[in-house]
């Protein structure tokens, strides 16, 4: 028993919460579609059978905030160019290996004889490299703004320690510019979001300060309880009807306005905003993403084996829906491939693959029947 975290799965304290959104809900001025940015909230939300709680004018959509998810098939083949070099030992963290690519996945390339290690910590690097002096060590870095402090921490070790065998090659991506993206859509009918609550710890709740101000919607940052999620939900019922938007932060046990200043300016230090980044789903948008400064160019994967990458094809799977799923468009059952030839298992698209995903968590919490 863990009191601090039974206290956010309190079944009492759910049941009096979801009965206050019911009662709340009469008085919404239109209905609420509401996106969870996270898929660690998707997990949550279908773990313990949240929509099944809701009035009919309340709905959770899923958003592109599950980092394997968003990774396009062209930076998937990418990875596997570079660990196709010759003395090349390529890291990466644990979800991205199953996620398929053009040649197939980095576990397939694995079983085909690439030497391919996954971490549960970008520091894990610094002893495979110093365990093979005579090879390049590339960490191929995925995450939000959550995980970027950690690849600037391992950079800053490398270079501390004076080690000429690391690279990385940067995937790492940012929150709010595909937000905008899908909010500024003129099919998009979104109109709140639960925005993710780690990644908020790093950058602060103001980030989405502009997001408010723009498209005029209610912004809560959430944490990843089912408590978590009924008080949410409870302040943008109030937003709404009291036509208040606003910037909140349920998350207030972690969440500050400014973040963690100290790990920004890690980040600020070795990385910088890429011209332009190709979502899964969503296509290039515009500085969504970090590269490494120049000054630091010896260290980018993608430079040092930039005459390897070319010619890698772009596209997804053609009835995969993943990409609207991740817009909040679609959601997983909508998508033929669900259950059927797309399986964890056996996975077509990345949300199947990530256990962020929204089609793993519907997979794993609900099987095969509509909720």
């Amino acid at each position: 028993m863990n009191p601090y975290i039974d206290t956010y799965r309190d079944g009492a304290m759910i049941k009096r919460l979801f009965d206050a959104i019911r009662t709340l809900s009469k008085k919404l001025p239109y209905p609420l579609k509401i996106m969870e940015v996270c898929g660690g909230h998707t997990h949550t939300i279908m773990k313990y059978a949240l929509p099944s709680l809701l009035p009919k004018n309340i709905e959770f959509v899923h958003g592109p905030g599950c980092p394997v998810c968003v990774m396009s098939k062209d930076r998937i083949d990418c990875a596997y160019k570079i660990a196709s070099q010759k003395d090349v030992i390529l890291v990466t963290l644990g979800d991205m290996i199953k996620v398929p690519g053009s040649f197939g996945s980095l576990q397939n390339a694995r079983a085909s004889g690439l030497e391919i290690v996954f971490v549960y910590s970008p520091l894990e690097v610094i002893k495979i490299a110093k365990q093979n002096p005579n090879k390049q060590v590339v960490y191929f870095a995925i995450g939000f703004e959550t995980t970027t402090p950690m690849s600037a921490a391992l950079l800053d070790k490398v270079i501390d320690l004076g080690l000429k065998n690391v690279l990385l090659h940067s995937n790492h991506v940012l929150v709010p510019p595909p937000l905008h993206a899908i909010l500024s859509d003129k099919e998009c009918r979104i109109n709140a979001l639960l925005a993710p609550s780690h990644v908020s710890v790093i950058t602060g709740s103001e980030i989405y300060q502009p997001l408010v101000q723009q498209y005029h919607l209610p912004i809560v940052i959430c944490g990843f309880e089912p408590v978590d999620v009924g008080e949410s939900l409870l302040s943008i019922l109030e937003q709404v009807i009291n036509q208040a938007p606003q910037v909140q932060t349920q998350y207030a046990r972690s969440v500050t306005p400014k973040g963690n200043l100290k790990a920004q300016a890690l980040v600020n230090k070795y990385f910088t905003l890429e011209d332009s980044f190709c979502w899964r789903g969503l296509g290039e948008i515009p500085h969504s993403s970090l590269k490494l400064k120049e000054e630091y160019a010896n260290y980018d994967a993608g430079i040092v084996f930039k005459d390897y990458l070319g010619g890698i094809p772009k596209g997804e799977h053609k009835s995969c829906l993943c990409g609207e799923i991740l817009k909040g468009n679609k959601k997983p059952y909508d998508c033929k491939l669900f259950g059927k030839t797309c399986t964890p298992q056996n996975p077509l698209g990345s949300c199947m693959v990530s256990s962020e995903g929204a089609c793993a968590a519907y997979y794993k919490y609900q099987g095969m029947q509509p909720v």
